[in-house]
């Protein structure tokens, strides 16, 4: 992944997980999968694992800790209604985003 990549996913990889929190709770090896199946493969999972703690540090999601049959609990992320206003914005922010950036891009900026 290039570096131009990577610095726009920094800013969008919160939005991109909790959009996929939206469709149903998960842990974290589960969320990594899934950003690899929508084509983020090269995302690493201490990233997510970070992200996730941030998340939660903020109170966009509410975590519940499910025995797991190897090792110690899982840490179960779930959208929780602060969290879905904060999506909410971030799509309204993207789509804005997106209308300007193909408006430059066709030369009507």
């Amino acid at each position: 992944m290039g570096k131009q990549m990577t610095e726009m996913l920094k800013g969008t990889l919160e939005g991109i997980v909790l959009a996929i929190l939206l469709v149903r709770p998960a842990y974290g090896y589960e969320i990594t999968a899934r950003l690899r199946e929508e084509g983020f493969a090269d995302i690493a999972e201490g990233t997510v694992y970070a992200l996730l703690v941030r998340v939660e540090q903020r109170g966009l999601v509410d975590v519940e800790k499910v025995p797991s049959e190897k090792g110690p609990p899982r840490k179960v992320y779930s959208l929780n209604p602060q969290g879905r206003e904060y999506l909410d914005e971030f799509w309204r922010t993207w789509a804005f985003l997106s209308e300007r950036l193909g408006q430059l891009r066709e030369g009507n900026g």
